[in-house]
């Protein structure tokens, strides 16, 4: 099986890409080409549209970063994990859960993520 760990650090790095090539670069890496990825606020499919998702959340969130909290927890082909946005080592704005499909090519080939805690309009 895939090292889990690894493969999740570089989910929460392609979450935290700003430059644009270098994001697709990383999306490539950890995602298939055909990932579906879907939560509360949004659906997208392929490469393309995932990174396009990143930017926009970067942008509405500028200035925040995401992280693992805690250990993924997996078993066979899937992994569940949680992460925060926050202010550097600050507190967490938003934090989520996603589990997470992994490829037989051992990357990621669909998520689908849940909002647990986020910021009052």
């Amino acid at each position: 099986m895939t090292d889990i760990k690894n493969l999740i650090d570089g989910y929460i790095a392609a979450w935290n890409e700003t430059d644009e090539a270098a994001r697709a670069a990383k999306v490539a890496e950890v995602f298939v080409e055909q990932i579906e990825y879907t939560d509360p606020l949004a659906s997208v499919h392929g490469h393309d549209e995932l990174s396009t998702l990143i930017g926009g959340a970067q942008a509405q969130f500028a200035g925040l970063t995401f992280r693992l909290a805690g250990e993924p927890d997996a078993h066979h082909d899937v992994v569940r994990f949680t992460w925060e946005l926050a202010p550097g080592a600050g507190e967490a704005l938003v934090v989520g859960f996603d589990v997470a499909l992994i490829a037989p090519d051992g990357r990621i080939g669909a998520v689908a993520g849940f909002l647990d805690k986020v910021p009052a309009m």
